[in-house]
């Protein structure tokens, strides 16, 4: 079970899957959710997927867990037009992780799903990382002068004010660097290489494999 689009209305969704899943007599449920995954995350999107969670426990499905950190492959994407990361992070830390890392999880829990039945697994990339460092790695791979610039919870509402998001996509915009901030995301996890055998693939390497970085 992916997550579902963000929607204000996400949690509904996802327990309708869950609903469907029990009436089809599914006999265990792997989710992909969030790391600090809680009725009280900063990262406010975090907060459905705690909810997601405690549907699927309270509906008697066998369940694993797989809590994803923020995607590594999504940094180049933080990047603005002037080459510059900008949010309300401070000097916080995220454990970035490979979307393929997530992938090969996911693999070796349906491959073996008794093996795994009610874990819940935090996946992370090897380091935590300011943004700052994850700013200097891009330069090194793009070659562009990537920086980052702390703003302010005020700079980082009117700097996203442009692009017309209803106020709960802007508070996940926002709560993604609040969240590193105040260190939620900044744990680093083995559980990758605990179930695929291979570490953790770091940012340096999921950037070099990107062939579409020569546009940032």
């Amino acid at each position: 079970m992916v997550s579902g689009s963000e929607t204000p209305d996400r949690v509904s969704h996802h327990r309708s899957f869950v609903d469907g899943a029990v009436q089809a007599g599914i006999a265990h449920l792997v989710y992909t959710s969030f790391v600090g995954a809680a009725p009280d995350a900063t990262f406010t999107l975090a907060r459905d997927h705690w909810a997601t969670e405690e549907y699927i426990k309270a509906s008697g499905l066998t369940h694993t867990f797989l809590r994803d950190d923020i995607y590594a492959d999504f940094m180049p994407m933080m990047v603005g037009e002037d080459n510059v990361i900008r949010g309300p992070a401070g000097d916080g830390r995220a454990a970035v992780v490979a979307q393929d890392d997530i992938a090969d999880v996911a693999t070796a829990v349906l491959l073996d799903p008794a093996s795994h039945a009610g874990r819940t697994y935090n996946l992370t990339g090897p380091a935590a990382l300011t943004l700052a460092e994850i700013a200097a790695t891009l330069s090194e791979v793009t070659g562009h002068d990537v920086s980052y610039h702390p703003e302010t919870l005020e700079e980082a509402y009117a700097s996203r004010a442009r692009y017309g998001a209803p106020r709960w996509q802007v508070d996940a915009w926002v709560s993604t660097y609040t969240a590193i901030a105040a260190g939620e995301l900044s744990a680093v996890s083995v559980d990758v290489e605990t179930v695929t055998g291979h570490p953790a693939t770091p940012l340096h390497d999921v950037l070099r494999r990107d062939p579409a970085l020569g546009s940032v």
